[in-house]
């Protein structure tokens, strides 16, 4: 039984964002982790009218790792994949889950990236974020906080997506770092999660605040050619000098 008084609250935290086809991603990306990572995985399922999700059901299938569906107040652990509800707004706060009613009940949710600015205030170690297939661009506006504390973002690479546009989203943020399918996003995780002392991962993380975050409202964009018709483009956009990566590429890292 673990105690709560001495529960680590620093093992990397993987958040992985999907909606439309995201069912694909997780299953090929959950089958190339093994189960002694190290991280816990949390899947944002971003959907507007399903009133259940049977994914806690089907994953099992595809890894050996425990898969539980969140509920109020449960723990995270490494070694673990979760399941946010549907409805539901996921936060997290004394190394626990938190549930809210959704905040945004019409129109496309912002659930991933609730999630994700929950997890830069109250989560101490490593974060990670990850958008895989899905619409619109749920995600993107939470990936400058991510980075803001030192976190790495990988989108999946938009061929090996059954919907793109919410990867898509990601990739024109500016904010992303790898664009991978999902087998070699697995391989990127592991290889994140056993970094230890390096320059990337080394480095102290800093608190997100308003303050340090520049808000930049983006009115239009446009990638791979083609306007984003749908939802509204995210309001943060990283202060990164290298810009957005492309598909198949990562942006200022090494390429793999």
């Amino acid at each position: 039984m673990i105690n709560k008084g001495t529960f680590a609250k620093n093992f990397p935290v993987v958040c992985v964002g999907g909606s439309a086809g995201g069912l694909d991603a997780y299953t090929r990306l959950l089958q190339h982790l093994p189960v002694d990572m190290g991280a816990a995985i949390v899947i944002v399922n971003h959907v507007r009218t399903v009133p259940t999700t049977l994914l806690h059901e089907i994953l099992p299938y595809y890894t050996n790792m425990p898969v539980e569906l969140i509920r109020e107040r449960l723990r995270l652990q490494p070694n673990h994949v979760f399941i946010i509800p549907p409805k539901h707004d996921l936060h997290v706060l004394d190394g626990e889950f938190r549930l809210k009613p959704i905040s945004k009940p019409r129109g496309w949710p912002d659930v991933i990236t609730v999630f994700l600015r929950s997890l830069t205030q109250h989560w101490d170690g490593k974060l990670i974020a990850v958008i895989v297939s899905g619409f619109d661009c749920d995600g993107a506006a939470g990936l400058s906080g991510i980075k803001e504390v030192g976190g790495i973002t990988i989108a999946q690479k938009l061929d090996t997506a059954v919907q793109p546009d919410m990867p898509e989203s990601a990739i024109a943020s500016g904010c992303i770092d790898f664009v991978l399918s999902p087998e070699h996003i697995a391989r990127e995780l592991i290889r994140i999660a056993h970094a230890r002392t390096t320059k990337l991962y080394g480095q102290t993380r800093k608190r997100l605040t308003q303050h340090k975050v520049e808000r930049i409202r983006l009115q239009r964009w446009e990638y791979g050619g083609r306007a984003r018709g749908r939802g509204s483009p995210p309001p943060d956009r990283c202060r990164l000098d290298r810009g957005a990566a492309g598909p198949g590429q990562r942006a200022g890292l090494r390429h793999l």
